[in-house]
């Protein structure tokens, strides 16, 4: 995967955060295009009250959205002058695009960088889910903590490896990244490594990548053992699959890729 073309998705909150931030170290790094985009749906008062409101009272909402999408541009717009971006740089409202979903547009680019969803009522119809995207789109999505702050992409990436397919993908995905990484380690979380463990790190040295393999027993959850893994070792960035269960279950009870994309203070790649 060459990055040339990168989806910044609006999750609410400041337009300028981390996910921003690093999307530019991204973009220059590789000489990359930058698209922002917002998403637009309908307020929590007109759903809440949608049948009660009048035309004009609906119209001052939507007028409020419009306001808004413009200050979150006008941000946009100078982070990517400020930084000496605007001729790579572009940014649309999802409603011109011709898609519905954050996630359908994302398929026309080759990563997609986002922060954690904000869950502010004022937010969340112009907040894209990043889980949601991550499941929908078939395209990796890096998620920035909002306090995230480097000076520098990562240097040291950590693979959480269970064998399975979204694992794989995660794995596949990456690795033009990987093989830019002076440190690469393994975590698998079990007794003993999924079989064919061995092969993933004879593939990973075939691409010139030195990966350690660590196998941690669980403890409390796997999400927060790999997480617990993160800060023994320092990565600065996780590779891992996205939602091998169901998502109604990731909501209903948690899960790996709940736990992580809650808890984890560093970039988070993940593909399904």
């Amino acid at each position: 995967m060459t990055v040339k073309n990168i989806l910044a998705a609006y999750t609410g909150g400041s337009p300028s955060g981390g996910a921003l931030r690093h999307a530019i170290r991204i973009a220059a790094h590789n000489d990359a295009w930058i698209t922002g985009v917002v998403a637009r749906g309908p307020s929590a008062i007109e759903r809440q009250h949608g049948v009660q409101l009048t035309k004009v009272l609906k119209q001052q909402l939507r007028a409020l959205d419009e306001e808004r999408v413009a200050d979150i541009q006008a941000v946009f717009d100078k982070v990517m002058s400020d930084h000496g971006r605007p001729e790579r740089a572009d940014f649309v409202g999802l409603e011109k695009t011709g898609f519905s979903e954050v996630a359908a547009f994302a398929r026309l680019f080759d990563l997609v960088v986002m922060g954690n969803p904000s869950h502010l009522p004022s937010d969340t119809h112009l907040a894209a889910n990043p889980d949601m995207v991550a499941l929908r789109s078939g395209r990796p999505v890096l998620i920035v903590p909002e306090e995230f702050r480097s000076q520098n992409l990562s240097q040291h990436a950590l693979i959480a490896w269970d064998g399975k397919r979204s694992a794989a993908r995660a794995v596949g995905d990456a690795m033009p990244v990987l093989e830019e990484k002076p440190k690469v380690t393994v975590v698998s979380v079990a007794n003993t490594a999924p079989p064919g463990t061995d092969r993933l790190i004879t593939n990973l040295e075939r691409h010139g990548i030195r990966a350690e393999l660590l196998v941690r027993p669980r403890k409390k959850s796997i999400g927060r053992t790999i997480l617990q893994t993160v800060e023994d070792v320092g990565a600065e960035v996780i590779v891992m699959g996205a939602f091998e269960h169901s998502k109604f279950a990731h909501d209903l009870v948690g899960g790996v890729t709940t736990d992580v994309m809650k808890l984890a203070k560093i970039p988070v790649f993940m593909s399904h």
